[in-house]
């Protein structure tokens, strides 16, 4: 990822309302909720200023005058404000928290969906963490605006407009003195607001720059290690590190500041009251009441003032996180079926690729105008250098890619007029690298299939060879793998991939390298295991070593993209072509090492 796009990807964004828009559309499957919220919020904002306004009639009205058995009754009033007030602040805060996390919960099942119906195409050009940090941190980062986001910047203001209320009702004239500050207070707030927003935008940077470091460090473990390059890079990640600390202690500095301005200027504003008060107090012109209530007013008002402050910060963050939500929502880089497309059942006749040319990147093209037949029942090897494009085949059959031009038919209908997923579902790809979850052996091999029962995972074991392994494991098939199966050697997890395979009991098979990773005893294991597994069905091999498909029916070799040879291992032996050549080459490489 380039220095331009981390800056893109992190950088705070200012309050878009088209954006803001679209994340409260999440809120509309509990909108009752939120606009029971909202009520809520109206009375917790009222009844906050309700008190210091109930202390002032309880000390002007029944402690000056002595009245003890009226003190009792608005006592026992402000008590009752102040429990019911406790009450529903508990109930917004808990109804807020719960709505935050059913819309979290909604965004990252939809994210987790449209990711999973995007072409492969798109996981080429976009990293794996940075899909995850979309649904994971970038969903995390929303958690605030819908708990006590929106809402809490409408409590906030609301509770600040109540509270100029009551100190209006209450005296207007100590209520304009009190204010006379505002202006020098939204001004330096409005000069922290910025600075912080520039800090946080430089700490998202520096830690995607660590992130990205840490990466690329423990995915090279093994070669760090062995080239002695520890030193080198403890030292690079103690300056990303070092920076990382510097800017945070930027931020510390500004809210150390900040805070206790704002604690200040609530100090000046009770000097003022006191100050104003006073003189008048003892001219009766203004009661000890108006006094306390005012006190309490004056430092009730700056709470809000703080909250919003950093609410605007989190504001900031959930804006930049839902443009990168919403720019993966909005991507339509996906396979979808035609209307009429066909659920396929099984292969009757045959496949066909009739003059098909596919290009990745729509400029180089991988295969020119690609023609043969697979009759049902056959196994056909497909062989070539790297590079010929013999693995772009199998994912244009698989539908992973659309190809520009030509046709592939099953059984005479085009693979663009058939269901995608029924067309999967009766394919079985083994790959070179195989790819095995953070479960047990038994749901590797069975992927959660409910009708591949217990006795049909141990069957397929038993039959590709890979009982013996598995049932000297400490819990057998219920052995956990650690994740993309690290502990387990490489036939051993070839083993199970051919056991998943089986046990799918697929209509076609497909082995891409399948065996080139393995030792030469797990290899006589699987080449034993291929004629069950090859029986009855329609098989594509994929193959450097040509001694693995000597015995196909057929065999297609590519060059640079194109179909040069057809027939069976003789008969192109036989023409002394490519096929010949290679064979040739690697009999005298197997001859040389056996030598050696």
């Amino acid at each position: 990822m380039s220095e331009k796009q981390t800056q893109q990807e992190v950088e705070y964004k200012e309050i878009d309302f088209k954006l803001l828009k679209r994340l409260l559309v999440f809120l509309k499957p509990f909108r009752k909720y939120v606009f029971l919220s909202i009520i809520l919020t109206l009375g917790t904002s009222a009844l906050g200023p309700l008190r210091p306004y109930l202390t002032h009639i309880a000390i002007d009205d029944y402690i000056s005058p002595g009245n003890w058995d009226g003190l009792v009754w608005i006592v026992s009033l402000i008590v009752g404000v102040m429990l019911f007030h406790g009450a529903l602040q508990f109930g917004l805060t808990y109804l807020m928290q719960w709505v935050g996390q059913r819309v979290l919960y909604d965004i990252r099942v939809r994210l987790f969906s449209h990711i999973q119906s995007l072409r492969i195409k798109f996981f080429d050009k976009n990293p794996v963490g940075r899909l995850v940090t979309r649904v994971t941190n970038d969903v995390e980062v929303l958690n605030d605006l819908f708990s006590s986001g929106v809402v809490m910047i409408i409590a906030d203001l609301l509770l600040i407009l109540w509270i100029i209320i009551f100190m209006f009702y209450t005296d207007w004239k100590l209520t304009l003195l009190t204010l006379s500050f505002l202006p020098v207070l939204i001004f330096v707030t409005s000069i922290f607001r910025k600075k912080v927003r520039v800090v946080f935008r430089d700490i998202r940077l520096n830690v995607a720059s660590m992130n990205s470091f840490l990466n690329e460090f423990i995915s090279g473990i093994l070669t760090v290690k062995i080239f002695t390059n520890e030193d080198k890079l403890n030292s690079e990640f103690e300056v990303i590190n070092r920076k990382n600390r510097k800017l945070w202690i930027k931020t510390i500095n500004y809210y150390s500041l900040f805070f206790p301005f704002v604690e200040f200027m609530s100090s000046v504003a009770l000097v003022i009251v006191l100050w104003y008060t006073a003189n008048n107090i003892l001219t009766s012109q203004m009661t000890v009441g108006i006094l306390i209530a005012f006190i309490q007013y004056a430092e009730m008002f700056f709470r809000p003032i703080r909250d919003l402050t950093e609410k605007y910060t989190t504001l900031q963050s959930a804006m930049a996180s839902s443009e990168r939500i919403f720019s993966l929502l909005d991507n339509k880089e996906t396979l979808d079926d035609r209307p009429d497309a066909k659920i396929f059942e099984k292969l009757n006749q045959s496949i066909e690729f009739k003059n098909v040319s596919f290009s990745y990147d729509d400029s180089k093209y991988v295969l020119n105008n690609v023609s043969f037949k697979i009759n049902k029942g056959e196994t056909v090897a497909i062989v070539g250098a790297t590079g010929a494009g013999k693995t772009s085949l199998i994912n244009l059959l698989c539908r992973f890619y659309e190809f520009q031009s030509g046709d592939i038919l099953i059984d005479g209908v085009s693979i663009r007029d058939i269901d995608q997923k029924s067309l999967r579902s009766k394919i079985a790809l083994v790959m070179q690298d195989v790819f095995l979850f953070s479960r047990d052996i038994a749901e590797n091999i069975s992927l959660g299939k409910e009708y591949i029962t217990s006795d049909v995972i141990e069957s397929a074991a038993e039959a590709i060879g890979a009982k013996d392994f598995i049932e000297a494991l400490p819990n057998k098939y219920s052995t956990e793998v650690m994740e993309r199966g690290v502990t387990l050697s490489a036939g051993q997890r070839q083993l199970i991939a051919f056991s998943r395979a089986f046990a799918a009991d697929p209509n076609i098979l497909i082995l891409d390298e399948a065996t080139s990773n393995i030792d030469t005893n797990t290899e006589k294991i699987i080449e034993e295991s291929l004629a069950k597994l090859l029986t009855n069905r329609t098989s594509i091999v994929i193959a450097h070593r040509l001694s693995t498909i000597q015995r196909a029916d057929k065999i297609i070799l590519l060059h640079h993209g194109e179909v040069r040879e057809i027939g069976t291992h003789h008969e192109l032996l036989e023409m002394n072509g490519i096929y010949a050549r290679l064979y040739q080459l690697q009999f005298k490489e197997q001859n040389g090492i056996i030598a050696a």
